[in-house]
């Protein structure tokens, strides 16, 4: 066999990646999918406000009428209400708060200090799931992860004489699992909440989704998450790195591939982070504990969609990053004065200017989607066809759970596709019995499984980069090939798991069901 042949790996796989990279490169970009999008279903509307269906809301009875958004009062509407649609963009406000807290602690640098110290009191031998535990751990600073844990991760496995690239594989696996499956709440928790509740009421206006709707089944996947990654990458990626993609000459005189210990000055101001962590974390809980507590709902609950706390998770998260941030950058002097925080803030926001372009045109989409009445109508027919085909709930679910992988090959943002995802698939499968924190989970389960083998996951870039510093012969067939077995393995895992969830009864989460309406 050829060395070509050697590293192109499994020769199959990588021309069929190859023909999706080219695909997927021909499509607009993801803003302009929208736009496309809210032209289409104006026109859709216009078209089918002639039309009389026979299907009536499940609540008020009322025959659905689709409302033409092309008619002089509905444009004139919807330029008045544009702003606020913008304003109210559910995961708008979030992501912007969220972000500048994870902003704070990575340029402190307290971030970067904190997986050094992690991942530098691992033994060798368990390498690989300790790197696997902390990925997922670290799902919780978004993208930042990727700029600070995949190069880290690569030196800990070189410095331990094992396959650099393997390190950024079982790291990016663990990531993108964590996203799905992970033992602490993050900012997609919100954001996924708020779409799901969002189309939840166009169905049932009453209906509240929790927040951590989907907390117990992430935390039991994270199990099966590290074993599946762990046997992935010692059994099956690593071995064929070794035989197909040999390391550059010269590496060990390359400054840059040394891992630098954590300083004196480091050490002393990661203390004093992780003590303003401590006080912070303390304070909190002591603040919830008393029965009559502000952050506790009427009730007394903590965890209800109405407890205060609850509602401000996101606020809440903010504070979680900012606080040690602030303590480690002050101690360390990499904050000398206020303004350098105002620029660490500054810095990570200037990540969000796509978003917030694409959250415009996306707000618009969901107000003429919600509005001219062809999502109530489009989830009343999809479940009336399905109620026909007279299948069970599961292979439905397993459907949503296949459609959304393929999807993803070509729209990777989580946020981009339950925007318009949720909006079918929620009412639609309540319409059927299945709840809305059900049908949220089985989003995600395949939404974080296939992310890390497409070529158009926007950080494919920067991860082929680092592989480079490595391998110079590493490119996008190395990274899909070597990507593509965690994609199997997480998929397979996370499907079973909730299945499992499902079948034993176990709740998925914070006042989560599998049923609608909800069995009390």
């Amino acid at each position: 066999m050829h060395e070509n042949d050697d590293r192109s790996g499994v020769g199959a796989v990588n021309r069929f990646l190859n023909m999706v990279e080219k695909a997927g490169n021909r499509l607009p970009h993801i803003t302009m999918l929208f736009i496309y999008a809210l032209v289409f279903i104006c026109l859709l509307s216009f078209a089918l406000s002639f039309v009389t269906f026979h299907y009536r809301h499940p609540n008020t009875g009322e025959t659905i009428q689709v409302l033409n958004m092309l008619s002089a009062p509905r444009l004139v509407e919807l330029l008045v209400s544009s702003v606020r649609n913008f304003m109210n963009f559910p995961p708008l406000g979030m992501t912007i708060v969220a972000t500048m807290g994870i902003g704070i602690a990575e340029g402190s640098g307290f971030i970067h200090v904190l997986l050094k110290k992690l991942l530098g009191i691992i033994p060798s031998r368990a390498l690989t799931p300790a790197v696997i535990m902390v990925s997922i751990l670290c799902h919780i600073v978004s993208d930042s992860a990727y700029v600070v844990l995949m190069p880290v991760s690569a030196l800990m496995f070189y410095a331990s004489g094992r396959h650099p690239l393997a390190g950024i594989a079982c790291s990016f696996a663990g990531l993108a699992g964590g996203f799905t499956a992970s033992y602490t709440p993050s900012i997609i928790d919100p954001v996924m909440q708020s779409f799901t509740q969002a189309a939840a009421r166009s169905i049932d206006p009453g209906y509240s989704v929790n927040v951590l709707c989907n907390y117990f089944f992430a935390v039991g996947g994270t199990f099966f998450v590290i074993a599946a990654c762990w046997f992935i990458t010692d059994r099956i990626v690593e071995p064929r790195l070794k035989m197909t993609m040999p390391l550059d000459e010269g590496l060990e005189n390359n400054p840059e591939l040394q891992l630098h210990p954590v300083s004196d000055i480091e050490n002393r101001a990661f203390r004093r982070a992780c003590l303003a962590w401590a006080v912070f974390g303390l304070t909190l809980a002591a603040l919830c504990w008393p029965e009559n507590s502000l952050f506790r709902a009427p009730d007394g609950s903590l965890t209800s969609p109405q407890a205060p706390v609850m509602q401000a998770i996101v606020p809440l998260l903010f504070l979680f990053f900012a606080v040690p941030g602030l303590a480690y950058g002050f101690a360390a002097k990499t904050f000398s004065d206020s303004t350098a925080v105002i620029r660490s803030m500054e810095n990570v926001l200037k990540m969000l200017l796509s978003f917030l372009v694409f959250a415009f045109f996306a707000a618009q989409f969901l107000y003429v989607f919600g509005t001219s009445n062809l999502g109530t109508l489009l989830a009343i027919a999809g479940a009336e066809f399905l109620k026909s085909l007279a299948m069970p709930s599961g292979f439905t679910l397993f459907g949503i759970i296949l459609l959304t992988g393929f999807l993803n090959i070509f729209i990777t943002s989580a946020t981009s596709k339950w925007a318009i995802l949720s909006t079918i698939f929620v009412p639609m499968l309540m319409m059927l019995g299945i709840s809305p924190e059900l049908t949220q989970a089985a989003f995600r389960v395949s939404d974080s499984a296939v992310n890390v083998s497409t070529p158009l996951f926007p950080f494919y870039p920067l991860l082929i980069m680092y592989c480079q510093k490595y391998a110079k012969a590493a490119g996008v067939g190395t990274l899909c090939s070597m990507m593509l077995p965690y994609t199997l393995a997480l998929l397979l895992v996370l499907t079973v798991v909730l299945y499992a969830y499902w079948g034993i009864g176990i709740p998925l989460g914070f006042d989560s069901g599998y049923v609608y309406p909800p069995a009390h």
